[in-house]
């Protein structure tokens, strides 16, 4: 039984709080009223944001497999419209439609070169030209020293 009351008289003296000696420690903190407390309402402005519609791209009979125009080529540029910083050295185009991702065969028509190249950008904004090619692309196809040349567009995937 000892053992007993030694744990319950152990048990006891943890559950003791310190007494407390302030008044004020005991004193309720009063409730500001409503009236009190009451701020200027605050004025919210509401703005209408124009939400852009997204359509995925869709491959129909409207949009061609193959298409023929104007190529061009471009050498700066510091970010694609897909997001990616844009690299001159790698095989890339911009296409106005076309979705970001799609391989495209680009042959020049007088020569008969082609290379394949994929779409990371929107472009070109000169009319008549279908298609704005990177610097290595452009070499590829030997458009760089006349800037431009008549080309067959054919979509790969």
């Amino acid at each position: 039984m000892v053992p007993v009351a030694v744990t319950a008289a152990a048990l006891g003296a943890c559950m003791q709080t310190p007494a407390v000696t302030d008044k004020s420690e005991l004193r309720v903190s009063r409730q500001a009223s409503p009236v009190e407390n009451q701020e200027a309402p605050v004025t919210r402005r509401r703005v209408a944001i124009k939400a852009i519609k997204h359509t995925p791209y869709k491959h129909t009979a409207a949009t061609p497999a193959t298409s023929y125009g104007v190529a061009s080529f471009y050498t700066e540029g510091q970010q694609t419209a897909n997001g990616e910083k844009f690299n001159p050295a790698e095989l890339t185009a911009a296409h106005p439609t076309l979705p970001f991702g799609t391989q495209l065969r680009v042959t020049n028509v007088a020569t008969g070169r082609s290379v394949t190249v994929r779409i990371n950008d929107r472009g070109p904004y000169v009319p008549g030209r279908v298609v704005d090619v990177s610097y290595s692309a452009a070499e590829t196809l030997g458009i760089v020293d006349r800037g431009v040349a008549k080309v067959k567009l054919d979509v790969i995937h």
